[in-house]
């Protein structure tokens, strides 16, 4: 379909191709969260907890003292004198045994490898989407990619079961698969999403995340609790699935480019064309390489892309067990708390992002004072609520709030770095978003890992306060490089240049 030349660009009413994009997007990274994050709640059930031994002495600040020397919270299990034998060991009875006696012997380092091995996978697929993309669109690297993803996420229990090496192998495969999605969506919001739409579609796009990530949780709770399809498997058996119907969806009604799509009207692929022509290059440009890794605003994109995934990490993988093996609660409750942040986080995106595009779309504040802004609300912010949340000690309602919050608050994030991209190189976008993606997911497989490492010297609360602290650092340090470097000015190299065109 050929853009018809009728003047300025209009905004059509009503729903529009665009916004179909948009909701598939949307779906498409639940799904994506779903099943890079539903091992971080199954594997509380997969795991085997009863070679924890609770001991009753508890000292006058309400804290208890673990075998280690550290600070513990097992004064806040529910449990009466009957419940101990004489050498201080908690009976469980039979109703409480699905909860706590999974089928795995895993350590915490090994369950550090295991949560960080979808990350071996995800790197390595990110700067080879950003490049497809690039060339030849988002649709399909996005798409396939996913539906593998998928596959592998049905396989997840037939693998656990049998090796644990071959189940961090499943999470590699699934890993690959999912490396193309953000490259692939970035290009495509560069194709369909105008200047002024650009937050808003984003924040629809991505707020898929945070969707997919609580409602995995919640609903993985009432999976295992109920012994659905053997418990814990099931979580891997419906998320895949769905990811298969979705990818269906997505081959039928979304489409590269406005011009591509057999099904818009004239008045969307008008405005869409016209709105983003004056940044977009009709001829594909070559990637400049060089420019590209000299470019302090594309450091300052790196740099906050790679605070933001340390940070958000830490508590994706390590909150559910936090709220199990430190404050101890239930997996149903567990769920429905490990979900919470992100419900928040989810509402608070779309809210702020739609207030981002406001102030742009109005001219109240200039489009890099907006990205710096939501960059520092979103990192400062859980920078300060992750030490505060560290300081709380065993106060459940203190310790879930301050995270809940510190989690939440990054939904600002979506007016900030994440589609600072396509500001400063909208046809780049996609490559940009590969590099940044390579580099940040990093710390996918170092996170659970780092953990690890120090939890496994005993599950205490100064443990925990050392993994909080090292998160609300690296947010700190990212906050201060990109407010110093950040740029929303389209770059010269963009379209070709090697410095500013006259």
């Amino acid at each position: 379909m050929e853009m018809e030349d009728t003047g300025p660009a209009k905004r059509p009413k009503g729903w529009g191709s665009r916004h179909t994009m948009a909701i598939l997007g949307c779906w498409a990274f639940a799904m994506s969260y779903a099943m890079r994050f539903n091992i971080s709640i199954a594997i509380v059930s997969m795991v085997n907890q009863t070679a924890i031994s609770v001991h009753k002495n508890e000292n006058a600040s309400g804290f208890d003292n673990s075998s280690s020397g550290g600070l513990t919270c097992d004064h806040l299990r529910v449990v009466t004198e009957e419940e101990f034998d004489e050498n201080g060991t908690l009976i469980v009875s039979e109703e409480e045994v699905d909860e706590i006696v999974g089928e795995f012997d895993w350590s915490p380092t090994e369950q550090g490898v295991i949560l960080g091995s979808f990350f071996w996978g995800y790197v390595l697929t990110q700067m080879p989407g950003g490049i497809l993309s690039h060339r030849y669109g988002g649709k399909w690297p996005l798409g396939i990619g996913l539906f593998f993803a998928g596959l592998a996420t049905v396989l997840t229990p037939l693998a656990a079961r049998t090796h644990k090496y071959v189940l961090c192998l499943c999470r590699v495969v699934c890993g690959l698969g999912e490396g193309f999605a953000f490259p692939a969506m970035h290009g495509l919001l560069a194709s369909w999403a105008p200047p002024d739409e650009k937050s808003k579609l984003a924040s629809i796009v991505y707020a898929g995340a945070q969707f997919g990530t609580a409602a995995t949780m919640i609903m993985s709770g009432y999976l295992i609790h109920g012994n659905v399809l053997g418990g814990w498997p099931s979580v891997f058996y419906f998320i895949g699935s769905l990811t298969i119907i979705w990818f269906i969806l997505w081959c039928f009604f979304v489409y590269d480019t406005p011009a591509q799509h057999p099904r818009i009207s004239i008045e969307e692929l008008n405005f869409i064309e016209k709105s983003i022509g004056n940044q977009s290059s009709k001829v594909k440009v070559p990637t400049p390489w060089k420019a590209i890794f000299t470019s302090m605003p594309f450091w300052a994109i790196m740099v906050g892309h790679i605070g933001h995934a340390w940070g958000l990490y830490t508590l994706l993988h390590e909150l559910p067990t936090y709220l199990k093996n430190m404050l101890h609660f239930d997996i149903r409750q567990n769920s429905w708390l490990s979900a919470l942040p992100y419900i928040v986080m989810w509402i608070l995106s779309i809210f702020i992002t739609q207030i981002a595009d406001l102030l742009i779309s109005r001219k109240i504040f200039r489009t890099v004072v907006v990205r710096k802004g939501c960059q520092s609300i979103a990192h400062l912010g859980s920078a300060v609520l992750l030490i505060a949340a560290s300081y709380s000690g065993c106060s459940r309602a203190a310790t879930v709030s301050l995270l809940t919050l510190s989690v939440g608050i990054n939904g600002a994030i979506y007016g900030g770095y994440v589609v600072n991209h396509v500001d400063i190189a909208r046809n780049h976008a996609a490559t940009l978003s590969g590099i940044t993606h390579t580099i940040a997911n990093i710390t996918g497989f170092c996170v659970p890992y780092v953990a690890g490492i120090f939890l496994s010297q005993g599950n205490t609360l100064e443990n925990w306060q050392i993994v909080f602290f090292l998160a609300a650092g690296v947010y700190i340090i990212d906050v201060i490089f990109y407010v110093i470097f950040a740029s929303a000015t389209e770059q010269p190299w963009n379209r070709g240049y090697t410095s500013a065109p006259k």
